[in-house]
């Protein structure tokens, strides 16, 4: 009797299972709900100003920074960014690169929709599924629909019931220079204050005749609304004049 009650306990828990799984869509689902809940976030989007810390490594180094670049960026919504140098620490490599970068997503934003990801830019195949940072996400292959440099062949992670965009991982279409080689670039997306933004990246490569190069990025803090965008820009502002006022007026000590 005992065991005829453990089995039917079994079979009534695996029913119940079976009736609340909910079956897994297809690729061309998971992207259409993506894309919505991309729309959805961006019209939330608010003014922000934010921090960012990069840190450039070469060779097989993983402990000690080569270079360091801490950058603020400036965003005001729909479409509109802007960065400055706040502060450089060893040598200049580090700073030429994160104002490549940082120039690159300016432009970038200008006109997203031809490298975001979408069934204009590109071919989905479905992968499986994979918990991410304790949330269950659908893993998608990412296929270009063309060589361009700003797009990527890898891997995203869509979280299950949100279906934003958790993360991305893979190589460009194209290789952005013949000296550039093994390119691989990851991107980490979060929270922030409500708005869903990439927060993080890691790209890495091998230069000829320079060796392994890795640059990793972090946002460090936020201040959000149309108030700290404009202090921001008042701070910008008075620092190009103090620079500039001292170019032109040095300040020399009086000689008798």
């Amino acid at each position: 009797m005992t065991l005829q009650w453990m089995t039917a306990l079994i079979a009534v828990a695996a029913n119940a299972a079976a009736q609340t799984s909910s079956p897994i869509p297809s690729a061309e689902t998971i992207i259409g709900h993506m894309v919505q809940a991309r729309a959805e976030n961006r019209a939330h989007l608010r003014p922000y100003q934010l921090t960012r810390d990069y840190k450039l490594f070469l060779g097989k180094e993983t402990q000690m920074s080569k270079s360091e670049v801490i950058a603020g960026v400036t965003f005001e919504p729909p479409a509109s960014k802007s960065y400055v140098i706040k502060e450089t620490k060893g040598g200049a490599l580090g700073e030429k690169v994160v104002r490549l970068i940082l120039t690159s997503e300016v432009e970038l934003l200008k006109n997203q929709a031809s490298t975001e990801i979408s069934m204009a830019n590109y071919g989905f195949r479905f992968i499986g599924e994979q918990v991410l940072e304790n949330r269950t996400c659908f893993v998608l292959e990412l296929l270009p629909l063309r060589k361009d440099k700003n797009l990527l062949r890898g891997k995203i992670w869509v979280d299950r019931l949100t279906y934003l965009v958790r993360r991305v991982d893979g190589e460009p279409a194209k290789s952005e220079s013949l000296l550039l080689r093994n390119v691989h670039i990851v991107l980490g997306y979060g929270d922030v204050s409500g708005m869903w933004l990439q927060t993080s990246s890691e790209s890495t490569g091998d230069v000829l005749l320079l060796g392994r190069h890795r640059m990793v990025s972090r946002d460090t803090d936020y201040q959000i609304g149309k108030g700290a965008v404009a202090a921001e820009k008042q701070k910008l502002f008075d620092a190009i004049v103090s620079r500039r006022f001292s170019f032109e007026f040095p300040l020399t000590p009086l000689r008798n």
